[in-house]
């Protein structure tokens, strides 16, 4: 699984809000929701995000692995 945790911390560090993003910088509002629910976005968004945050995919998301039973 991945979580955009990561990327929430990295944007208030910033001073960059979700509305920054779309107004902006012109990240579509389905972009934000599916960050928001930790769905899957493209590379492209995550290299925009990268590029506007100045930080690594690190800053962004991180992997969580699913727990084996």
């Amino acid at each position: 699984m991945v979580s955009y945790e990561p990327l929430w911390q990295t944007m208030e560090k910033r001073g960059i809000t979700s509305y920054t993003l779309m107004v902006k910088h012109n990240i579509n509002p389905r972009t934000i929701n599916n960050l928001k629910h930790n769905r899957g976005i493209t590379v492209y968004t995550l290299e925009r995000l990268c590029t506007i945050l100045q930080c690594t995919p690190n800053d962004i998301l991180k992997f969580i692995p699913d727990e084996q039973k």
